[in-house]
């Protein structure tokens, strides 16, 4: 949430920020709720201090024996309790409702973000693993066609028991995903990062702290209720990244400055309607509504954010590094940043099977397979995440980033088709070779059923 006193003292360095991030805020129907509250605010502050004297005069009035003035002020006394409990009680409501317009006001882009609406805006850091690459993109199979053939990814079953938009993997493809699942852990243990396994239903207060709701309401699974209806606090929604309940583990606390940094990963399934998605990149598992994540979720003191942002990027690169698959990093521009990000790096990896205009040479396509993002104080102020600098000093609020590290359906398309083999066979990263016995190749699985037969799949 943006700090009130900023908005109050920046709010023309507001209003430009959030035109460049292309967002439709009436900042000044916030300003005047703010300047409304706080003329009430003061108004109840001259009227309980009038009170307290008309208080000491009675005290005084009661000693000198004057009842007919000791009356008249006892009756002022009471018209004041009555004006000041109407006043605070319009300031209690007007701080309600300046509270949620807050909450509708994304975060304030870095002045280092580059300027720009859309992702057409954003900048290329850096490419890595082109150099020599195993496949030509023109003679590779997507990998939904070849995880059809290898039978090891079956989003046709998926559907018929849960859906569109979700998949079972099977055999080796099950392995694979599990094996990633680990590899990663590992590597992020090596990082220090500590291990956290929470749970997978959130409430409402931990979505609204993270910054995904009131904004993403839509894209959220809710339990046991319908996302047209009134909810609360106590509601309970299907985690649509562990960035949420970890952060918010340590909601209205405070930590240590000796607490700090402190680094947990979290390995969740996640789940998202991706509202407004429906028809792009249906085939495969690029964007689905039920996926494996492992991320990473980082607790800073504010004057350290921006130097443990370049090192959390480092951090998560380091999976694709180790699994020789080629990838770019890209800053993003004001305009693609995500709702509470003030800074934002996506690493995509170059998936080869489909050819959609934009991979290297026009070959293959960029999948994101993690953004990594400070959000400053952003979630720190919705969430009440403080930390005493010292422990004589009053409480402040710390930063918040994270990044995936990283995501699994889109890592394992990169794996399907990169490492994919002349002969329709799968080359397993050597990376992975350790979780998955030391096996070397996925060869595929025979298929089972009278459809089988009926396709010519079987003997």
């Amino acid at each position: 949430m943006i700090d009130r006193t900023y908005l109050r003292e920046h709010p023309d360095e507001v209003r430009t920020a959030l035109d460049n991030r292309g967002a439709d805020v009436d900042l000044d129907a916030v300003l005047d709720l703010d300047e409304r509250w706080r003329e009430l605010k003061a108004r109840g502050d001259d009227l309980r201090h009038e009170r307290n004297e008309v208080t000491e005069r009675i005290g005084k009035l009661v000693a000198a024996g004057e009842d007919e003035k000791r009356e008249a002020a006892i009756e002022r006394s009471r018209e004041l309790k009555d004006e000041i409990e109407a006043v605070e009680s319009e300031a209690d409501e007007l701080a309600t409702e300046l509270r949620e317009r807050l909450l509708d006001i994304p975060q304030v882009p870095h002045e280092s973000v580059p300027l720009g609406l859309d992702e057409r805006f954003n900048e290329e850091v850096r490419r890595e693993g082109f150099e020599d690459l195993r496949v030509d993109a023109d003679e590779v199979t997507p990998h939904y066609d070849l995880g059809e053939d290898l039978d090891i990814i079956d989003e046709a079953r998926a559907a018929k028991t849960t859906g569109s938009g979700f998949y079972f993997l099977k055999g080796d493809g099950a392995r694979l995903e599990h094996a990633l699942i680990q590899f990663m852990m590992d590597v992020h243990r090596e990082q220090d990062y500590v291990d956290v396994f929470p749970p997978v239903p959130v409430k409402s207060a931990s979505m609204r702290g993270t910054g995904q709701f009131p904004k993403f309401v839509d894209d959220a699974y809710r339990l046991g209720g319908s996302n047209e209806e009134e909810y609360d606090d106590e509601d309970l929604w299907l985690c649509p990244t562990a960035e949420v309940p970890v952060t918010n583990m340590y909601a209205n606390e405070i930590l240590l400055k000796e607490d700090l940094p402190l680094k947990h990963q979290a390995y969740t399934p996640n789940f998202r309607r991706e509202a407004g998605e429906h028809g792009t990149e249906t085939r495969g598992i690029v964007r689905v509504h039920q996926f494996n994540k492992v991320e990473l979720v980082n607790f800073v003191e504010p004057e350290t954010s921006y130097d443990r942002l370049e090192e959390l990027v480092d951090e998560a690169e380091e999976v694709l590094r180790r699994l020789d698959l080629p990838y770019r990093v890209i800053e993003l521009c004001t305009g693609d940043l995500t709702f509470a990000s003030a800074k934002t790096y996506d690493i995509e990896v170059w998936a080869p099977g489909d050819d959609m205009d934009d991979g290297p040479e026009d070959g293959g396509r960029w999948l994101e397979v993690s953004s990594a993002s400070n959000f400053e104080d952003f979630q720190a102020r919705r969430a009440g995440l403080r930390y005493r600098p010292e422990r004589h000093e009053s409480a402040e609020y710390l930063h918040t980033l994270n990044a995936s590290g990283l995501a699994l359906p889109r890592v394992m398309v990169a794996v399907l088709e990169y490492y994919q083999n002349d002969d329709g066979t799968v080359t397993i990263p050597e990376a992975l070779r350790p979780y998955m016995d030391g096996q070397e190749a996925i060869e595929g699985h025979r298929k089972v059923g009278e459809s089988a037969l009926g396709a010519g799949e079987r003997d």
